[in-house]
């Protein structure tokens, strides 16, 4: 009979895959395992938690199937590899994680699994806040539980739908605006009376935090938002320097006229496209 763990067919069911991988991620960290991975703890593994779920975002990002089934096979990879750092020091197994979210989605979905009814997502979501409130009664204030580790602005963003959900919230998007219109306004007046490097950084990251609400209201992610932004900023930037490539100039010998120049037909190329 093949080992299960090096056959590549072994593959009847979800449940046989998960317990493959887990055994794989248990040979790789026993005494005779991968010196590599048997020198890993949860501290040298944050870097590569955070490193595969981005390539997960931009795989969803390109549309990308194959891509995308590869980085999440990378992604639970690091859940299993920190499950089995937990196992080995008696604190939790990779079953046990699998069990405790199982049992979280059938908790927290009564109107599936239980008499409770939803007519809508929004019902939906109140119920999931209010039984997670239930549950976690250590927490003190309706913010908590917002990674201080994600981005800003998706912590952002993510601490105002919570205060919205609470009634603090502007009553609609034109409120959001006005704010940022006066946020942009301090903005400028500190750096016009030279005013202390903490006091211009703390009026820009008002200006931050209100486009953060504008958004919000929009229906928009502020992170998303922001990525677009830069991918069409970086597509932009690459056609100046092809211009520039072509013409037989260095770009920073191009000069701000013939720069703006080529900005705006690398603009317009792309919006006509």
């Amino acid at each position: 009979m093949s080992d299960p763990i090096l056959d590549p067919d072994h593959r009847e069911d979800e449940g046989e895959a998960f317990r493959r991988l887990t055994a794989i991620m248990a040979r790789l960290r026993a005494p005779d395992g991968c010196p590599w991975d048997r020198e890993q703890d949860l501290a040298s593994l944050r870097p590569f938690l955070l490193e595969e779920t981005y390539e997960v975002l931009e795989a969803i990002d390109a549309a990308d199937a194959a891509a995308h089934q590869e980085e999440l096979g990378d992604l639970l990879l690091q859940v299993v590899f920190q499950s089995q750092i937990r196992s080995e020091e008696g604190s939790f197994t990779a079953a046990a994680v699998v069990h405790g979210i199982c049992d979280k989605l059938v908790r927290r979905h009564p109107h599936v699994f239980g008499d409770a009814s939803a007519s809508s997502a929004a019902d939906v979501v109140d119920r999931w806040e209010a039984i997670k409130a239930r549950e976690k009664t250590e927490r003190r204030s309706a913010l908590d539980g917002v990674p201080r580790a994600m981005p800003a602005l998706a912590r952002a963003q993510r601490v105002q739908e919570k205060a919205a959900r609470q009634g603090f919230d502007w009553p609609d998007g034109e409120g959001a605006l006005e704010k940022l219109r006066e946020e942009i306004d301090e903005l400028q007046e500190a750096v016009a009376r030279g005013q202390s490097e903490a006091r211009r950084a703390a009026e820009l990251g008002d200006v931050l935090f209100s486009a953060v609400n504008v958004a919000r209201h929009a229906g928009l992610s502020a992170e998303d938002v922001l990525r677009a932004a830069v991918e069409r900023f970086e597509q932009r930037f690459r056609g100046i320097e092809a211009r520039a490539g072509a013409a037989g100039v260095r770009l920073e010998h191009a000069g701000s006229d013939r720069l703006d120049r080529w900005w705006e037909e690398v603009k317009r190329e792309s919006s006509e496209s």
